[in-house]
Formats: C-alpha cells, structure tokens, sequence
C-alpha cells in the first residue's frame, strides 16, 4: 500500500511499505522468558526445586549456604530445615591423600563407573583457598570434565578458606540438600593430608584414603592419626611399570596395619591397588565400601557413628556462633587490639589477655 507521501511523489523511485506489526504475544513471550531467568527465587521455591532433583535449585541454595552474608543466614536456616527430613540415605564417602595422590582424577573415574551402575552421585571437592588473598582456583569442574557433564553426577567446588581439616565451613549442610535433592553417593574430596585433615571423617561413613608408590618413605611422610581412621587403602596409580611398586607398597601398609589398634568397627581396613586412568580395580573399590557399610550396618556402629557426627556438630555450630559474636562486636575487637600490644611490649601474658578478653565477652552476652 503507498502512503500519502508516495502518492505525492510518483516519480521518486523510493516507496515507503506499511509495516506488519508483530504480534504482541512473540515480544511477551521473549519477555516472560527473560524475566524467569533472572527473577531470583523464593526460599520456598528453592525448597520444592531440590525436592524434584533441580539442580539449578540446589546451585543456587548452597551458594545462600556459603554466603557469609547474614542475610543469607535465615534462608539457608531454613531450606536446610526443610531438606533434613529427606536427608541421611546416601552413602558418605571421605576420599583423602597425599598430594598428588590423584584424587581428582579417582573421583571422576570412580563416580563415572557408579553412575554407571545407576547410582546419582553427588562429589563436594573442597577447594584449596589461600591464606593470603582467601581466593580459592574452584578448579574441580575442569579437572572432572566428563563426570561434570555426566546427568548423574553434580559437582560442586567449594572453597576451605582456610577451614580447619581442610573442609569447607559448610559442606555438612551441602551434603544435606545434596541427600534431599535424591543423590545416593556423596563423595567428598578434601584439600589434602594434613594436621587436622581428620575433620572430614567426623562426616562420612567411610574413609578412604589414597596414596601412590614412589613418593619417598612410604611410612615416614603419613601421619599415623590419618592411617588409623582410614578404612581402606588403595595405592593409585597402578599401571604401567608402577604396578610393580604399588604392589610392594601396598605390601609395606599391610604390615603397618598390624601395629595400629583394632577398628572400633571390628573391621580389617583394605590395602590394595588401583589405578584411576585405566580403571583397573575400581570395581573392587565399590566392593571393599559395599561390604563396610553392610558390616557397620549389622553391628549397629553406623547409626551410632552418625549419632557422634551429629552430636559433634552441636559443638561446631556453637564455636561458629561464638567466634561470629566475638569479630563482629566492636568493643571486643578494640579490647583485643589494645591486648595484643600490651603481649608484643610483654607488658602481660597472653593468658592474661584471654582471661580479660572472656570476661568482656561474658559482660557483653549478659547484656542481650
């Protein structure tokens, strides 16, 4: 159809075409979608989502879970309240080494062979985070490509910010929503062996421990505390012309073992071989925790090891809550401060500060 303007102007060999007008629905549609992206959820849409296994939902409840920010803190109170009934039907899996163990590359081989065997496995790899800058590499995703894209499997790398034992401040409450959302196996990979490393056994069922031949003094390196509570050994990294070493190695802690007291179990702890690149003996891996958890589970040792993990947490959440009231009252802060000169001018003991810093800290509580 010509315009007006056309209609003046025959001889113009531009024509202006009325334009189609789209449809209002196609712009709206685009809108809505747009708008569903980006609407942040509400805490009890998040809660319904981990219900049906979304695993959007869960991203975004443990990210509340380990934000610092107290605002996030009731959320996440909440959502964890309402996964705790659901919780506690997955088997909890600690998976610890020496560095360069390959724990990265046994837990994306061990869980791509379990969610082949129909298991949905959920894998917490604790993040090493810098005492310096507190940042964290959060590297897991890329070291554990195919089990990352696997529909069975949900990764989810979480910084330790330098928590003690190496594991995040909120993987317990990880592992809950992870249970909620219908996840049978939890594996859970720590920083690596250390001092206080130990504080991921106090949250699994069973804990396994990783080591690989040809790494010096077998025996001298490891910390007789990590050997006692491993309930299995496996040698990694069997293959090739190391299999011949691992072997010897595994023969060394089979001899070690010995001299360590009984498992409070009644278990004998596995040793053994495997290797994550080939897959060799990872079935037997499956094998050694399946035959655990039946044990532990017919002696009752399970329920009451689990009953110990939750008692214990009492004691976590109460350190947490005291140490949060102590750094973030100012008065407590200035008092600490003006304390710590008078112990570097050895002016006063660092008992003395403490005794006067506790007794701040109990004037102040009485307060609220």
């Amino acid at each position: 159809m010509l315009t007006e303007d056309n209609k003046n102007n025959k001889e113009s060999a531009l024509k202006i075409n009325e334009g189609i007008e789209q449809p209002s629905q196609v712009n709206q549609e685009v809108i809505n979608k747009f708008l569903s992206k980006t609407k942040t959820p509400s805490t009890q849409e998040l809660i319904e989502g981990i219900k049906n296994g979304d695993r959007v939902a869960l991203s975004r409840a443990i990210t509340l879970i380990e934000s610092l920010n107290p605002r996030h803190y009731c959320e996440a109170q909440k959502i964890i309240e309402a996964c705790l009934p659901l919780s506690g039907n997955s088997i909890r899996i600690g998976v610890t080494g020496i560095p360069g163990a390959g724990k990265s590359t046994f837990i994306e081989s061990f869980g791509t062979m379990l969610t082949e065997l129909d298991y949905k496995v959920a894998v917490l790899a604790i993040d090493p985070s810098s005492q310096l800058s507190k940042g964290s590499i959060l590297g897991d995703k890329v070291r554990m490509e195919r089990l990352a894209t696997n529909p069975k499997a949900f990764i989810r790398p979480s910084p330790s910010a330098g928590t003690l034992g190496g594991v995040s401040r909120k993987t317990k409450e990880t592992m809950i929503l992870c249970e909620a959302a219908g996840f049978d196996i939890v594996l859970i990979e720590t920083v690596g062996v250390g001092q206080n490393e130990v504080a991921v056994r106090n949250m699994v069922d069973f804990f396994l421990l990783l080591l690989v031949a040809g790494a010096g003094d077998e025996l001298q390196g490891m910390k007789r505390g990590i050997i006692e509570m491993a309930d299995a050994i496996f040698i990694n990294k069997a293959d090739g012309d190391n299999i011949n070493k691992a072997l010897a190695s595994a023969q060394e802690y089979k001899l070690a073992l010995h001299l360590l007291p009984p498992h409070p179990a009644g278990w004998t702890p596995i040793v053994d071989v495997c290797s994550a690149i080939t897959g060799y003996n990872l079935d037997k891996v499956w094998e050694t925790i399946q035959k655990y958890i039946n044990l532990v589970k017919q002696n009752a040792y399970f329920e009451k090891n689990r009953q110990n993990q939750e008692a214990q947490r009492i004691y976590d959440y109460l350190i947490e809550e005291l140490n949060m009231f102590f750094w973030n009252n100012e008065k407590l802060q200035n008092e600490y401060n003006k304390l710590k000169d008078l112990v570097l001018k050895q002016k006063i003991t660092a008992y003395q500060a403490a005794i006067k810093l506790k007794k701040l800290f109990i004037k102040l509580i009485s307060k609220r």
